[in-house]
């Protein structure tokens, strides 16, 4: 599926726990991952875009909160100019009941299948930047979704399968998803889904626009199918 890449082509050098489904991929293990065997779990810290005056605030991974968290702004919008490689825009949830943004195809995809998720209560695009000293230097990480599930939050990063073996990936990757897990919450790396499956929720997400159809129409049939049933009930409602 490499229409859902960005641009068409793995920017595998730019960095944007098992859920259901088989879209989780485990990136392969890199040949610096031996430096972070030796840190079980590192301390990290957490820096978010406060709503309302976009001040950034740093705050220790293991003591923020997701209430804090869902209130942030994203730590990045996108761009849009000629020539670029990334496919953004803004995704209408019905999760959120607002738009949601997007960087790349993939992300999209990411993005419709949480939307399309009952156990998923929260969207968050771009929602911190990660900083934790690994390997005795300082990592950054922006994850490209926060997830707040009733099973617990899912610290969420979208990359083609084909990049994951690129060993700066995995040692990415690695060390956040050690300072995700220490917290008790689950991490997930997402690539291509099956192309049917995206198809059909692409299909069905226009039917979550509600304020598009009249409730009315549809608790007539409903409420005297004991009176009338099939086509005669649709057009005696008034379709």
């Amino acid at each position: 599926m490499a229409a859902l890449g960005r641009g068409g082509l793995c920017h595998c050098g730019q960095f944007g726990g098992d859920d259901e489904g088989v879209h989780v991929t485990k990136p392969a293990r890199c040949r610096r991952s031996a430096a972070i065997d030796s840190v079980a779990s590192p301390a990290g810290e957490i820096v978010f875009k406060r709503a309302g005056d976009d001040v950034e605030i740093a705050r220790p991974f293991a003591e923020i909160s997701t209430d804090v968290l869902v209130k942030a702004l994203p730590w990045r919008t996108f761009r849009w100019y000629y020539g670029q490689w990334h496919y953004s825009g803004f995704y209408w949830s019905a999760t959120q009941q607002a738009h949601v943004i997007y960087e790349s195809r993939l992300e999209l995809a990411r993005l419709m299948f949480a939307d399309f998720d009952r156990s998923v209560n929260h969207i968050a695009a771009q929602p911190f930047l990660l900083r934790s000293e690994v390997d005795g230097q300082l990592r950054r990480h922006v994850p490209d979704y926060l997830l707040l599930t009733e099973q617990g939050p899912i610290v969420v990063d979208v990359k083609p399968a084909s990049c994951l073996t690129v060993p700066k990936v995995g040692f990415t990757f690695e060390w956040t998803r050690r300072l995700v897990e220490s917290r008790g919450w689950r991490y997930q790396v997402w690539s291509e889904p099956d192309e049917v499956e995206l198809a059909n929720i692409r299909f069905l997400a226009g039917y979550r626009r509600d304020w598009l159809f009249d409730v009315n129409s549809f608790s007539l049939p409903r409420h005297d199918r004991h009176r009338s049933s099939g086509w005669s009930a649709i057009r005696w409602s008034g379709w």
